[in-house]
């Protein structure tokens, strides 16, 4: 730590979404400063240039990683590309904290993590010494963590929802139909055909049926939390906006015992909403912010129940989730500099 008790924080991968992010929320953070900022191919250039929104702040100038003084650095955020991620951190100094935005050390097992990603892993120590980002659910073994992977932004939507349900017993582990609809700032900032405005702007369509990578997470985390093995069916959509996640999920359960277990599970978290039993929650409630709504309404058929949940994916589904458990690696308080208000309208 400096002498003025911030943290030195070092953003890896600084111009993309989740980097710009970082930076948007670590410069309101009370005990936390930006020694670093990286961004190979854009080296040499200001951070305003590349996201001119970021405009008069002391930020430091872009660099590459290898010219980053590790001596200058607390904790690292690596917001790096799948794969390149595991690289990277493992030419980082062991006595360092890191915490992953990428898919790299979410996956426990070596052989799901190739079958859905299609190579080996090539830092398997690192991968068994990684704990789940998760937040809420896993905030002790967090808080005592050197590498922390944060979660899906996908994944942790469907998870919000479902994990307190299948713990409690109150829904039918073989029935879980997750449809989720998430912003087009999700695929990231790489320019691509299919996130275009002209081919996304006036539509809706899913994508990556029965194959999103995230479907793993889900089985991983539902599986641990049921004590069995579970498989949800998952369908993800692109949404023709920029931020927000909404996942609608049907099971089979008591609407009310539903509703009770959620409100229970998440009564003393101060990110998690759980609205009156019936009331459905939208993306526009949580936009910009580190905040998830549920909602829980009854089927029109007995015995089945709809679970909502939904959140910002750059934040509490990215880059708030990171800090979130940053915060709980360097002991600040789990909340600090994450309580801003969601942006409305």
């Amino acid at each position: 730590m400096t002498m003025n008790g911030k943290a030195r924080i070092a953003i890896l991968g600084a111009s993309g979404y989740t980097g710009a992010e970082l930076v948007r929320l670590i410069l309101s953070h009370p005990n936390m400063r930006i020694t670093a900022l990286t961004a190979d191919r854009k080296a040499g250039q200001t951070m305003a240039s590349v996201f001119p929104h970021l405009r008069g702040f002391d930020l430091p100038e872009l660099c590459r990683i290898e010219d980053v003084n590790p001596d200058e650095v607390d904790l690292y955020f690596c917001a790096l590309p799948h794969a390149t991620s595991q690289e990277v951190i493992s030419a980082l100094p062991r006595d360092k904290k890191v915490v992953d935005l990428s898919a790299d050390f979410r996956l426990r097992d070596p052989k799901v993590y190739a079958e859905w990603y299609g190579r080996e892993h090539s830092a398997l120590d690192l991968q068994e010494e990684a704990v789940y980002g998760l937040t809420e659910f896993y905030r002790d073994a967090i808080a005592n963590a050197r590498l922390v992977a944060c979660t899906g932004c996908n994944a942790a939507t469907g998870n919000f929802a479902v994990l307190p349900l299948l713990k409690a017993g109150v829904i039918d582990p073989d029935e879980i139909i997750i449809n989720l609809a998430t912003g087009v700032s999700g695929a990231g900032r790489s320019p691509k055909e299919g996130t275009l405005h002209a081919e996304v702007s006036e539509g809706y369509h899913a994508y990556n049926v029965a194959k999103h990578r995230h479907i793993a997470e889900f089985e991983q985390e539902m599986s641990l939390a049921a004590g069995r093995a579970v498989t949800p069916t998952f369908v993800p959509h692109l949404l023709p906006q920029n931020r927000g996640i909404l996942a609608t999920v049907y099971v089979r359960g008591e609407a009310e015992q539903i509703h009770n277990a959620l409100a229970e599970a998440y009564a003393d978290e101060p990110f998690l909403t759980v609205l009156p039993l019936g009331e459905a929650p939208a993306t526009r409630h949580v936009r910009g912010s580190n905040f998830v709504h549920l909602g829980v309404v009854a089927d029109r058929r007995p015995g089945r129940a709809i679970v909502f949940s939904t959140l910002d994916n750059l934040t509490k589904g990215s880059s708030g989730q990171a800090v979130q458990n940053a915060n709980l690696m360097l002991g600040f308080p789990e909340t600090m500099g994450l309580m801003m208000a969601p942006l409305f309208p």
